[in-house]
């Protein structure tokens, strides 16, 4: 019940966000962005009760989340903004990192027959994208480079899940992944290389996938084999 409710909630917030991007509604979009973190956050509070290393630890990261998409929503008007968005995406990425080690840590010894397969794609579109974008990037080489590893790692650490809990959770956490992925690099290029065509409808709409599905997957996670909390 929880997760209908919150998924029509979420789904009304999803059409509003679009709607202020595609309009160029700056009121609007300043009023639905902060809301579209918020509704997931009592979702897994309230479906989970935090009971659990996991869950507190996305929780957190959605925390982190938040408040970059806070300072995102004001970086044109102060440029600092954007460090600011970045390092709290990069800590919303390492508590989603440490949650996910967690079922990693439940079966460590079991092998995903495509592990290394989805490793080096990542590995090879995260270099590229780098190589892409290092002559547009001036002083911010380091930052968007650790960023991108960060994220990177992140994606690994959701295939690496495979087996370890149930095909469900797995699944739409994978998809939320690779969502975040698609999401921050149409910003890193449309921010750095050059202007995407109605690129905030597309940032946007995979950042909002990304969330619902990660915390979906969060809400129903269930361990094959329970070696760690829960």
């Amino acid at each position: 019940m929880k997760t209908k409710l919150f998924s029509f909630i979420f789904a009304i917030i999803f059409i509003i966000q679009l709607y202020a991007e595609i309009s160029g509604n700056i009121p609007v979009r300043n009023f639905s962005k902060p809301l579209i973190v918020l509704t997931l956050l009592v979702w897994l509070f309230t479906a989970t009760n935090l009971k659990g290393k996991f869950h507190k630890r996305i929780f957190t990261g959605l925390i982190f989340a938040m408040a970059g998409d806070v300072f995102l929503m004001y970086q044109a008007n102060n440029s600092g903004y954007f460090i600011y968005g970045l390092v709290a995406f990069l800590l919303c990425h390492i508590f989603y990192i440490r949650a996910f080690t967690l079922d990693h840590k439940s079966n460590p010894n079991l092998k995903n027959p495509f592990f290394l397969w989805a490793v080096g794609a990542l590995i090879i579109f995260c270099v590229g994208l780098f190589f892409y974008l290092q002559p547009h990037l001036g002083a911010m080489q380091f930052a968007v480079l650790f960023y991108a590893i960060i994220i990177t790692f992140m994606a690994i650490m959701a295939v690496n899940r495979y087996a370890k809990v149930n095909f469900l959770s797995y699944k739409v956490i994978l998809y939320g992944a690779l969502f975040f992925l698609l999401s921050d690099s149409v910003l890193a290029v449309n921010k750095f290389a050059f202007p995407i065509p109605q690129s905030g409808i597309l940032i946007m709409a995979s950042y909002m996938m990304a969330q619902y599905l990660i915390v979906y997957g969060t809400v129903e996670r269930k361990l094959v084999v329970t070696k760690t909390e829960i």
